[in-house]
């Protein structure tokens, strides 16, 4: 009977090891064929633009070129090649003219996604930010939506964007933890629906995955409504998260309205606590980040002016940006000499 069981659990053993190396193998193997198919891609783009460019195209360029194209292709090589497959590819060339600048972490799906913008700005910053945070597909189209590149740029001056672009966002301290606004679309909240304060935390624990793509990369959640202890008093923060790159707590307060001093000295005393009975050796000082609807700058100012606490104060929204408005105050910044 021993034997029969010793063996069984060396069964399993066996299937678990040989599961794990197919999984390793089709992983290798997706990867280079990701690899291939963008860098054929490329080469397909400059193909029609050296064809373009010889002056084959002033016969039939434009629709023309690209409606014949495509349907021959597909008639010879099947799916893959509609019009649009194929000014994308003519894109990924033109915009990354050398062939060694393509990344090999992205698929061709995130190329064609990210080149649907015409900045060349934005275009690098999400290159460069999907490689950094491993967005899927679905995760960069809800970033380039929810304008993240222009969020992030218009709360720095021109030298930051072009740093943004090439870069992507680094978080180095605990300002660059804070967007303008943080979009929290996906919960579905109308704008003018009257809702608590318990609603909006209960709605972001329901939907974590989505705000923690909105947090950005670094973030782990510990945990809801945390209570403290604090001269017989007992308080609770409403959402407590460690950040493994600034390696500090990061508290977040929830308000549906305007902030004011109060919770401004609420976030103060947290703080404080934190600092002396929960963090640890190697920890950095906690960081607290309070969310409302509104915030009166002239009051944060004077709140905040003696507090040696790091509370940053945010916005969130619940609507999609206007594109059009970030574009403008973007395009002002870009153009300051």
């Amino acid at each position: 009977m021993n034997v029969e069981i010793l063996s069984q659990k060396n069964y399993n053993e066996l299937i678990v090891q040989i599961g794990s190396l197919l999984a390793l193998g089709r992983e290798k193997a997706a990867f280079s064929i990701n690899t291939i198919l963008v860098q054929t891609y490329w080469q397909i783009g400059r193909y029609i633009v050296e064809f373009e460019q010889n002056g084959n195209e002033k016969a039939e360029y434009g629709a023309q070129l690209f409606e014949r194209l495509s349907r021959d292709l597909t008639i010879i090589y099947g799916k893959g090649f509609g019009r649009s497959n194929l000014l994308y590819m003519r894109k990924l060339y033109l915009t990354f003219s050398k062939s060694g600048t393509v990344s090999h972490k992205l698929t061709w799906s995130h190329y064609y996604e990210i080149l649907k913008s015409d900045s060349e700005l934005e275009i690098s910053f999400y290159v460069k930010q999907t490689e950094k945070e491993k967005w899927s597909v679905r995760e960069l189209k809800r970033q380039m939506k929810s304008m993240l590149f222009h969020r992030l740029a218009l709360s720095t001056d021109k030298e930051g964007v072009l740093k943004l672009a090439s870069n992507g966002h680094e978080v180095e301290q605990p300002e660059d933890l804070i967007k303008d606004s943080f979009v929290l679309e996906f919960l579905n909240i109308p704008e003018q629906h009257h809702y608590l304060e318990s609603d909006l935390e209960e709605k972001l624990i329901s939907n974590l995955q989505q705000f923690l793509l909105e947090l950005g990369k670094g973030f782990a959640f510990i945990g809801r409504q945390y209570r403290m202890s604090i001269g017989g008093k007992h308080f609770k923060v409403d959402l407590l998260f460690y950040h493994r790159i600034l390696k500090c707590f990061v508290l977040i307060d929830l308000k549906r309205g305007e902030i004011d001093h109060q919770d401004i000295g609420q976030m103060n005393l947290y703080l404080n606590y934190f600092k002396k009975e929960e963090a640890t050796e190697g920890d950095n000082e906690p960081v607290g980040i309070i969310l409302g609807a509104y915030k009166n700058h002239i009051l944060v100012e004077y709140a905040t002016e003696s507090i040696t606490n790091k509370i940053l104060l945010a916005k969130y929204q619940l609507y999609l940006p206007n594109k059009t408005q970030l574009e403008k105050a973007l395009k002002k910044i870009i153009e300051e000499e």
